[in-house]
């Protein structure tokens, strides 16, 4: 017995048994196991790499903000700002360091309107 799946290509061929009848039904069992395995290795492969891409490696390009304690310096990198009051913004002064993002997202919006 020979049976072939077409969406897949996948072909299983079964000769065990001498009733035609036995062998397309272990035929089918085999195939339904390449199917569930080969399925299951795809949903594997996914969630890999949906994984692998929500690793982030710690390159300075990557990096959000710079805490320097021994410059009392804090710099934001993504919109630029850089200031040289760490101990303020720790005891809980985060105007300018708010209004900076805040800045820098009207300057993006309006640079994709033009």
């Amino acid at each position: 017995m020979r049976i072939t799946h077409l969406p897949t290509g996948i072909v299983v061929s079964c000769q065990n048994e001498k009733s035609q009848l036995q062998n397309k039904e272990q035929a089918l069992r085999i195939l339904r196991a390449r199917l569930l395995a080969t399925a299951q290795e795809e949903a594997d492969r996914e969630a890999s790499d949906a994984r692998r891409s929500q690793i982030r490696t710690v390159d300075r390009s990557e990096r959000v903000r710079t805490y320097n304690f021994p410059e009392n310096r804090i710099s934001d990198h993504r919109v630029g700002y850089k200031a040289y009051n760490l101990d303020q913004v720790l005891g809980g002064e985060l105007d300018a360091v708010i209004q900076a993002c805040v800045d820098a997202d009207s300057a993006a919006k309006l640079a994709e309107q033009s």
